[in-house]
Parts: C-alpha cells; sequence; structure tokens
C-alpha cells in the first residue's frame, strides 16, 4: 500500500505589528516594551487548527545598528515562546535578520527567513501563507511563493493576495481563507 506524503504548510507572522504592538518608529528594545496582542493569539491557534504551522518571520535591524543586543532579542523571543506555549499556541520557530540593509540575503523583502524554515521543516511554500503589515512582508512571501496578507488600514496599493484593515479583521477572516 502507497503511503501518502503528508503536507506541512505554514504560516508566517512578522513580528512587530502583527504579534506586538508596533514600537512606531524604532524598536522593541526590552520584554517591558513588548507588547503581545491577543488577536495573534487568536489567528494563531486558528492556523494551528486549521493544520498548518505557525512561524515569526522578523527583521531587527537594531541588532545590527547597537541599539539592542542579540542576547535581549533572542531573551524576549525565548519569553514570547513560552506564553505562547501555555496558551496553546507552539511555534515552529522565530527567525530573525539582525543584519544591516543590503548585508545579507535573509533581511525582508528577501525571502530568505522563510526558505530557512521551509529548508529546516520541510514545508510546502506554495501551501503556506506570509501576514505582514508592510509591503516588505509581503514581497518576501511572494517571493518565497506563499500566498500573503497585508494588515494595514491604509488604501494604498499593495501585491498582497488579501488586504485587511486591521488584526480583529484578520482573526475574522483567516479561517475562511486557510
Amino acid at each position: 500500500m502507497k503511503q501518502e506524503k503528508t503536507i506541512r504548510k505554514c504560516v508566517f507572522f512578522d513580528r512587530d505589528g502583527i504579534v506586538n504592538q508596533s514600537p512606531g518608529p524604532g524598536w522593541v528594545e526590552g520584554w517591558e516594551d513588548f507588547h503581545l496582542l491577543p488577536e495573534f493569539v487568536e489567528a494563531a491557534r486558528t492556523a494551528l487548527e486549521r493544520g498548518y504551522e505557525v512561524a515569526i518571520i522578523t527583521n531587527q535591524r537594531g541588532v545590527a545598528l547597537g541599539v539592542l543586543s542579540l542576547e535581549t532579542v533572542n531573551d524576549m523571543h525565548r519569553r514570547l515562546t513560552d506564553i505562547l506555549i501555555s496558551r496553546g499556541v507552539p511555534l515552529l520557530g522565530i527567525y530573525m535578520c539582525p543584519h544591516e540593509r543590503d548585508a545579507c540575503t535573509c533581511r525582508k523583502p528577501l525571502p530568505g527567513l522563510l526558505l530557512q524554515a521551509a529548508k529546516e521543516h520541510g514545508l510546502d511554500l506554495g501551501a503556506s501563507w506570509m501576514i505582514g503589515d508592510k509591503e516588505t512582508d509581503v514581497e518576501a512571501g511572494s517571493g518565497a511563493g506563499c500566498r500573503t496578507i497585508l494588515v494595514r488600514s491604509s488604501d494604498e496599493a499593495t501585491h498582497a493576495d488579501y488586504h485587511v484593515a486591521d488584526m480583529k479583521t484578520l482573526c475574522s477572516m483567516i479561517a475562511d481563507w486557510l
């Protein structure tokens, strides 16, 4: 009897502005500035219920600029992972680019972090999604072959497959799209 291969698919979420409250200009410089969005937890839980893995993709240029240390970012990500596990949302991983612009192949809008996750975990990127609040998130997702959702209140042009105004709207619509 031939065994069917299981397709592993993932919803990749951008961090600042989707997982946690956006710091606006600048960076989340410590855990005290990291404010988890309850709508992300709901969206991630829905993705898991629909058979998707959940991962976070983030550019953290502040590390390259010396605004925050790699240890600080890793500590924030460890705490975030622990909280999400306690809320029934295990992550496949948090993929981070700590580099300066034009210094690597992993920084969004390039798809390097998504490609890395796919390689490490055998993910089908064509069956996966990238959700973010910037066009660079959409470009990274598209470049990796994912479908994309842009969460942004403005009606500016986008190349995203779907566009919603806010995280609350995303939560009410995500079950229909996945």
